[in-house]
């Protein structure tokens, strides 16, 4: 049996794996980091802080790495309309196809070759996984909208609490800062865990 030891190891050697594949692109594995969640992130998640708190590193490492794709034109700068001090950047046309060479796209590729029961253990228990660390450690943990106590609705509409907003179709399946776990999610992945060890 797999010791909860050896899934960390296995876990940080398919991060080293997918990141050490070489594409030939010329993008370091934190630039690639910051490339994946500006595509993924919602409006409001898409700031340096956002990111410094989603890469786990600081804010100024942060800044140079966003500053790094931005010389390249990957990204763009975009000031908020109502704050100058706010900004948020988005990935360009370029930024965009470069993504299509990510070294992700292997390991992706492979979970989706998965038996779909694994997929969906999978599913649920790594952001499972991200809520247990990231409340271990006081920090911020990022998901998506369907598994988010701040969201209501159904189908591709929806309505955040958080923000006192409605999403637009294409936010329902980004990244968000604001993100907390549904307590329908956290009962159930409680239950999941209390029937292992029982």
């Amino acid at each position: 049996m797999t010791s909860t030891d050896e899934i960390a190891e296995l876990l940080v050697y398919l991060g080293r794996a997918a990141r050490g594949v070489d594409t030939g692109s010329n993008l370091t594995a934190a630039q690639w980091t910051a490339l994946r969640f500006f595509a993924r992130a919602n409006d409001i998640s898409r700031t340096p802080s956002a990111f410094a708190s989603f890469h786990a590193t600081t804010r100024g490492t942060a800044s140079q790495t966003i500053k790094s794709l931005l010389a390249k034109g990957y990204l763009s700068r975009c000031e908020a309309a109502d704050d100058r001090r706010s900004v948020r950047y988005d990935l360009t046309d370029a930024g965009t196809q470069v993504m299509c060479g990510d070294p992700l796209r292997e390991l992706s590729d492979a979970i989706d070759r998965l038996d779909a029961g694994l997929k969906s253990a999978l599913r649920q228990a790594l952001p499972a996984l991200v809520g247990q660390l990231a409340d271990s450690r006081n920090t911020v943990a990022f998901g998506t909208c369907g598994d988010c106590r701040h969201f209501s609705g159904g189908g591709a509409t929806g309505y955040c609490a958080c923000v006192a907003a409605e999403l637009a179709p294409t936010d329902l399946g980004r990244l968000c800062i604001n993100f907390a776990a549904s307590e329908d999610r956290t009962l159930a992945l409680h239950g999941a865990v209390t029937r292992k060890t029982a």
